[in-house]
């Protein structure tokens, strides 16, 4: 097995996975009580409430015009793993729906917390492994193509909003919009958990005029590098030392505490890094 014929075998694994739990998370949680998702499969799941037509055969449908205006624009290897992670976790879905009705619980609140979380670890392999569930990705790339100054969220969350208040007013299903809206955010959150894990990390800027006690305690006592950058104030026109560094969050405390002992005047910018990539952190060849 050559190198690409395993990297895409391994992409497809890993879109299969997550499209059974995006799937299952979907059919047996979310849609039983009355909570859907955003974007194209919204408009499928409206659709089948009034036409009762199969969402995922509807999901599909709908994605063609959109893959075919974006196939140049957003590279082969994102093309494939879209179009494998559309087809997959439409077809399963919809193999889901000629099961008999599993009812794990008719709390809508549990319902969106515990389905968000399934269809989000799902949706979060699907993108890992470098795919989506085409809809709003794709529309959100095409709109990015031609505004490339409009942000990717809000994108994503406007158009998701739009579907939210169609399906309140078709159905009168405000509760029930109101859920979906909530379920939305927990997927959101839980994709980010799979991209990104848990153990975020921190980005310090130290602006002190004890740079150099102040980067041997945090390199000693902390054992984190720090890189020096040179500057010059704007407003007293005077070169200044900025110290950089990236630390674990639960070190944070600890690193306040060793600037503020050797400069309480000291200025610091702390926030937040999604990925630190490097020694001390993750390895590169980890996130391979």
């Amino acid at each position: 097995m050559n190198g690409g014929t395993k990297r895409y075998t391994l992409m497809f694994l890993k879109i299969l996975i997550g499209s059974i739990l995006d799937a299952a998370g979907i059919s047996f949680l979310l849609y039983q009580n009355g909570i859907i998702m955003g974007g194209v499969m919204g408009i499928s799941m409206i659709l089948n409430r009034l036409l009762t037509t199969p969402v995922g055969l509807v999901t599909i449908a709908l994605n063609v015009p959109l893959f075919i205006l974006a196939w140049k624009r957003i590279g082969s290897s994102f093309f494939i793993g879209s179009l494998m992670g559309l087809v997959l976790s439409s077809v399963i879905l919809d193999l889901f729906g000629l099961i008999p009705p599993i009812v794990l619980t008719e709390n809508p609140i549990l319902a969106g917390i515990f389905g968000g979380v399934v269809s989000g670890f799902g949706q979060g392999l699907i993108y890992a492994a470098g795919g989506s569930t085409g809809g709003v990705d794709i529309v959100a790339k095409i709109l990015r193509h031609y505004f490339p100054y409009i942000d990717y969220g809000k994108i994503v969350m406007g158009l998701s909003a739009v579907i939210f208040i169609a399906y309140a007013v078709v159905f009168e299903a405000y509760e029930n919009s109101l859920y979906s809206v909530f379920t939305a955010f927990i997927i959101s959150r839980m994709v980010d958990t799979v991209l990104y894990g848990l153990n975020y990390s921190k980005v310090c800027y130290i602006i002190t005029e004890k740079s150099e006690e102040v980067s041997k305690a945090i390199t000693q006592e902390l054992s984190r590098g720090v890189t020096m950058l040179y500057g010059r104030g704007a407003f007293s026109g005077r070169e200044k030392m900025m110290l950089l560094c990236a630390i674990k969050k639960q070190q944070i405390m600890d690193l306040k505490r060793v600037v503020k002992r050797i400069d309480p005047d000291a200025f610091m910018i702390i926030s937040e890094a999604r990925e630190v990539l490097g020694y001390g952190f993750q390895y590169l060849e980890d996130k391979a």
